[in-house]
């Protein structure tokens, strides 16, 4: 199968078809022509019989033929085939008889166009209809009737008529035969320019008074398989005798006329004699007719005036022979030739072929540099045939001769895309009959760029904005650059310049889609982490050499509420609480504690505000809003409890604001044994009452359920024992710090904070205290010095190695 394309010009044709064309020619230039392709099936196939698979031989996709509304483009006015847009194949649209279209003409073709739209395609379709042997040789006559002397002798012939087959090929006539054959044998002859005739020669003298008539069949037979074959009902009728046979006075006559001769015109009068006297004596002329010739020449049967008939062509044919026959009433006859030739006419104009368009030529094309090479062609002869080939003035081009007909189109001078993108160049061909004749055709050629322009982008910097916990895949910025230069020289491809932030590769932080210049998150940012990340984004043109250029793009992480506030002061833990010790004789606004928060945000996302939450009617503190202190409101009385719990809300300013809690233990007492007396008995009664409810819970469990879920428990009672003493010896060797918090929450101190050292045995009921000197402003200060916290947490972890696991350091336990 070949591929190759083609763009035929006809004229003369009306209808839709013109107007098809019409609409062709008009969208000539855009027209993108991929290719062409062949295809050969039998005439005669049925209607809707598949042709060919064009999505696959054309390389297409059948969703594209149905958004591109393929159809097929005839120039002809009627449709043969069609096309499936479902299947993409084409199909039998009307049964084809290729005798009706082509008649003898070999190879018989039909040719399509297939054209999409959106963007505009032309695809060449060649179909070739192949024979098949569906006719079967036809005789002029059924039955041929011959009167034949019986004074004929031996070797007499008798010229037949040819069948004719309307197949061509092999699946035309072949061979001849003759049946019976007693006293005739048939002879096939030909002559000097290879026509072929028939001819029954006799081989026994006739006896008339023995046998008054002879039937012989003559057969043709054709090469098809099967084979056809046609008859011929020969009637011999035996007459007396007439011995002299008609005589040509040639036995080739020759003629000449131009090709534009009218109907009847005379081209040749043959004559022929018979030296037998009365009827026997008397000649009629008649014609042979082969190769369809019927409707071009005719003669006078009684003169031997052989005359035009129909319309001479000398382009199809520049010479014609024809057999003429004499016959007398005796029915003897002789035959002679008779050779016409035709001489040309200018009635044909020149035809330019286009075997070869660069329709894109580069704009540093050099001078002579070779377009297009066309073919230039006039059917007709001598002065008729001489064609010159111009081209317009006004056009950077020139026409070169290679040969008689051949040319080639190059350029003139050196061409410039910026100024003139594209050219319209119209050939005249010119012969140089009288008068004369001649043909334009009009070559579209689009000037291509080379790639002398560097992309450049709308900025040399760019700024985003990006806010943080956002999705992968986020589309964060886009970069646009632009291109001077057209075609694949202004694609422009988007890539990102390799480099390193925070020992991490760019790319793993943003990616680019080349094609858009999109610049998506490949993960999610913490403004806590990193504020801004600068990328340079190269802009990389389709050119060979490529040309590109850089910009910088600058992404400004935005923080997002995302963290909630932590509470560096009072530290809470799981095994011990911290209680600060208010005198009942405190005066209005004495400061109990400070509430120290912060909150790793920024902006007003990290503002912090506390309010207390209240538990009485009457309450005896409150917390500043703005700096987390702890004051009392009004005197203590009697009234007022030992045990003081407060719960103080820390809360940031951001949209949805967060939020954290403390809970912050306060003892209205004036000395440290009256606290430490109040707070035993609170914790071995509620310790107690803790025991005797799990101890009855267990005791129900173990007589409710089977052994093996008691084995269960008293396994988990060992382990939960176990748990208790490592968590103990873990609260004793991680004491409470004071982390380092903001200048803003610097402004109070705490006073009256009391740290207490309690020394005892795990199962004593009793313990030794003895307070220790409380946190003064300054040692709070050096603590949340840098560092501090540090030396401070390794000193004590070096105290904490040197205590017995018996004996630990604790906080009032289970407030």
């Amino acid at each position: 199968m070949g591929y190759g394309y083609c763009v035929a010009m006809k004229t003369g044709i009306s209808g839709s078809s013109s107007w098809t064309l019409k609409l062709f020619l008009l969208f000539a230039s855009a027209l993108v022509i991929h290719g062409q392709v062949r295809y050969s099936i039998p005439e005669e196939m049925p209607k809707g019989s598949v042709v060919g698979n064009i999505v696959q031989d054309l390389g297409l996709d059948v969703k594209r033929l149905k958004t591109g509304r393929a159809r097929i483009f005839s120039e002809g006015s009627r449709e043969y085939i069609a096309l499936n847009n479902d299947r993409g194949t084409l199909i039998v649209k009307e049964k084809i008889d290729r005798e009706e279209m082509c008649g003898q003409v070999t190879p018989c073709s039909l040719y399509y166009q297939i054209i999409l739209e959106n963007p505009v395609e032309l695809h060449g379709i060649d179909v070739e209809i192949l024979d098949i042997n569906d006719n079967a040789p036809l005789f002029p006559e059924a039955i041929v009737k011959l009167e034949i002397s019986e004074g004929s002798v031996v070797g007499t012939r008798f010229p037949l008529e040819n069948a004719f087959d309307a197949d061509v090929g092999m699946n035309s006539i072949q061979s001849y035969s003759l049946f019976p054959s007693d006293h005739f044998k048939l002879n096939q002859q030909s002559h000097s320019d290879g026509a072929k005739y028939l001819e029954m020669v006799l081989q026994t003298i006739l006896d008339r008074e023995t046998t008054e008539a002879h039937v012989l069949t003559l057969t043709a037979v054709d090469g098809g398989s099967p084979s056809r074959t046609g008859t011929v009902k020969i009637h011999i009728d035996v007459l007396d005798v007439n011995d002299n046979a008609p005589v040509f006075t040639s036995r080739v006559y020759k003629a000449s006329l131009p090709e534009d001769s009218p109907k009847g015109t005379v081209v040749v009068t043959v004559s022929a004699s018979d030296a037998d006297a009365g009827t026997n004596g008397e000649v009629s002329y008649s014609l042979a007719h082969t190769d369809n010739m019927a409707d071009v020449f005719d003669i006078d049967s009684a003169s031997g005036d052989v005359k035009v008939l129909g319309k001479l062509d000398y382009e199809n044919n520049k010479q014609y022979k024809l057999n003429v026959k004499a016959m007398d009433r005796g029915r003897l006859s002789d035959t002679a030739k008779v050779l016409i030739d035709v001489f040309d006419v200018n009635d044909n104009a020149p035809v330019i072929t286009v075997m070869t368009f660069s329709d894109n030529i580069p704009e540093n094309a050099l001078p002579d540099t070779v377009v297009a090479v066309l073919n230039v062609k006039d059917l007709d002869s001598e002065k008729n045939g001489d064609v010159r080939l111009s081209v317009d003035k006004d056009v950077p081009f020139k026409i070169k001769s290679s040969s008689s007909n051949i040319f080639r189109l190059v350029t003139d001078q050196e061409l410039d895309r910026e100024r003139v993108p594209q050219y319209n160049i119209t050939l005249t061909a010119t012969d140089q009959g009288t008068p004369s004749h001649s043909t334009t055709k009009v070559l579209h050629l689009k000037v291509s760029d080379i790639n002398d322009n560097a992309p450049t982008f709308e900025s040399g910097s760019y700024t985003a904005y990006v806010m943080e916990n956002n999705a992968p895949g986020l589309s964060v910025f886009s970069v646009k650059a632009s291109d001077k230069d057209t075609g694949h020289n202004a694609r422009i491809s988007y890539y990102l310049e390799e480099t390193q932030m925070n020992n991490d590769l760019i790319s793993t932080y943003v990616s680019i889609n080349s094609e858009s210049g999109v610049i998506h998150a490949v993960r999610a940012f913490d403004f806590e982490q990193m504020k801004e990340l600068r990328i340079r984004v190269k802009a990389l043109d389709g050119g060979s050499p490529p040309l590109s250029s850089n910009t910088t793009v600058t992404i400004v992480v935005t923080d997002q509420n995302d963290n909630t506030p932590q509470i560096l002061y009072p530290v809470q833990t799981s095994s011990s609480m911290v209680a600060e010790i208010v005198p009942r004789s405190a005066d209005i606004g004495y400061l109990v504690t400070k509430v120290v928060a912060v909150d790793v945000d920024s902006g007003q996302n990290a503002w912090l505000s506390y309010k207390l939450q209240k538990a009485a009617d009457r309450p005896l503190f409150e917390v500043g809003a703005q700096n987390g202190e702890i004051r009392t409101v009004r005197q203590v009385t009697d009234k007022d409890a030992v045990k003081q719990k407060l719960t103080v809300i820390v809360e940031d300013n951001g949209q949805p604001s967060r939020s954290a809690t403390v809970t912050v233990n306060v003892a209205v007492a004036d000395s440290f044994p009256e606290v430490l007396s109040e707070f035993t008995e609170f914790t071995h009664d509620k310790d107690y009452n803790n025991n005797l409810t799990f101890f009855l819970l267990l005791a129900l469990i173990v007589v409710s359920i089977l052994f093996i879920f008691s084995v269960i428990a008293i396994i988990s009672v060992k382990i939960y024992r176990w748990r208790q003493r490592k968590l103990f010896y873990k609260s004793a060797n991680n004491l409470p710090v004071i982390p380092y918090y903001p200048t803003m929450y610097s402004d109070g101190t705490l006073h009256h904070t009391y740290n207490y050292e309690m020394c005892g045995t795990t199962d004593s009921r009793m313990t030794d205290v003895k307070p220790m000197r409380p946190y003064s402003q300054s040692t709070l200060v050096s603590l949340s010095r840098p560092g501090t916290v540090q030396r401070q947490q390794k000193q004590q972890q070096a105290d904490a190695d040197d205590i017995s696991p018996e004996v630990s350091l604790i906080a009032l336990r289970n407030w």
